[in-house]
């Protein structure tokens, strides 16, 4: 091996590397497109069986399939967003039938509490309070301001990128597994498009079972919320249900979040026999319900739509939860699921991925 080749392979490396870098400089400056194209690509899997019901039973033009669809999706996120208005207002109100003098004299306690102790220190809280320079935290309202606008014109651009995105892929079902496949080498096209068929189908009946999930548990919260005559029962039953989209965690936020919002819509009564006994029981009527869904619902979703054994489910979801927080633990499932058909199709002579992928 002579120098020049040794130099030549070192070349070479070197712009192997860089290149890698600078894509992934790239992937990092465009990340949000790339959110908004997951969201859409996942938008269009949970529309496409509504689609081909209105394009095949009812014989719908494609394209008005595909407005109905995105015309149902955004009247049920708008609907939505209403139905927490009166949850935000019936809580405030509750909130407004608490002893607002004996909460003040609390806090004045703590504020002596709490100067007494500075003081020992050798700290005079009342003068650092007066020595902070008043006009310049005003001057900070602008740029609070400022902020509030920037998030809110960041997420009017996001809502139409996706939706811009979601009426394409919607549209034309081959678009996003055309512009994949042109990244993929030719004599590896055949095999990755049949992954991404399976991908699509496997997909496709997840997110259906995660919907048929949710609104069980959104039935069972209704009825037992309902039962107890608690305040904005249909959008605390929502929220709850929604929750359990965060696997493990999800489910336990959403049993807290129950417990105290089933108490402060009960505020003005007697604690010890009305407010505590109806809480508790509400909670008790939760944990059935989490219990249908982890010994029924569950297994059916995560193991006949994704062919996975459920131990596995569980260990990819906490690495997802170690590596990437709550979007990781959202996430696991489909990409581990996309993983497994993909390594399925070209390695399937690999002893491991065989005993991974044998029911796909």
């Amino acid at each position: 091996m002579t120098s020049k080749t040794i130099a030549n392979g070192i070349l070479r490396a070197l712009a192997i590397i860089v290149g890698i870098l600078l894509l992934g400089y790239f992937l990092y400056m465009i990340q949000s497109v790339i959110v908004y194209i997951i969201i859409a690509a996942i938008l269009s899997l949970i529309g496409r069986p509504f689609i081909i019901f209105l394009t095949k039973k009812l014989k719908f033009p494609k394209t008005i399939a595909v407005i109905t669809t995105m015309f149902l999706m955004l009247s049920l996120l708008t609907g939505l967003v209403f139905l927490f208005i009166p949850l935000i207002l019936e809580q405030g109100r509750s909130l407004s039938l608490l002893e607002v003098d004996k909460l003040q004299t609390n806090i004045q306690d703590i504020f002596n509490e709490i100067t007494v102790y500075f003081s020992s220190k050798g700290i005079d809280v009342l003068k650092e309070l007066e020595n902070i320079d008043v006009v310049s935290q005003f001057k900070t309202i602008p740029d609070i301001l400022n902020t509030i606008l920037g998030a809110l014109g960041s997420l009017s651009i996001g809502l139409l990128s996706v939706l811009f995105i979601s009426f394409f892929f919607m549209k034309d079902s081959k678009l996003l597994k055309n512009g994949v496949l042109t990244l993929i080498p030719n004599k590896s096209e055949t095999r990755f498009s049949k992954s991404l068929e399976t991908i699509n189908d496997l997909l496709a009946s997840y997110f259906i079972g995660l919907i048929i999930q949710i609104t069980v548990l959104f039935v069972i919260y209704t009825i037992v919320l309902l039962s107890f005559d608690i305040s904005n029962a249909v959008v605390i039953a929502f929220l709850c249900a929604m929750l359990n989209l965060i696997p493990y965690v999800g489910p336990l936020i959403g049993g807290i979040l129950m417990f105290i919002l089933s108490m402060s819509s009960n505020i003005g009564q007697d604690f010890q026999t009305e407010i505590l006994p109806t809480s508790l029981w509400i909670l008790f009527c939760y944990l059935l319900a989490q219990l249908l869904d982890n010994f029924v619902s569950q297994p059916v979703i995560f193991s006949k739509t994704t062919k996975s054994h459920p131990l596995e489910i569980f260990l990819v979801i906490v690495i997802g939860g170690l590596l990437f927080g709550v979007l990781g633990m959202i996430t696991a499932v489909p990409c581990y699921t996309a993983l497994k058909v993909i390594l399925k199709e070209f390695l399937s002579e690999n002893k491991i991925v065989k005993s991974l992928t044998k029911d796909i």
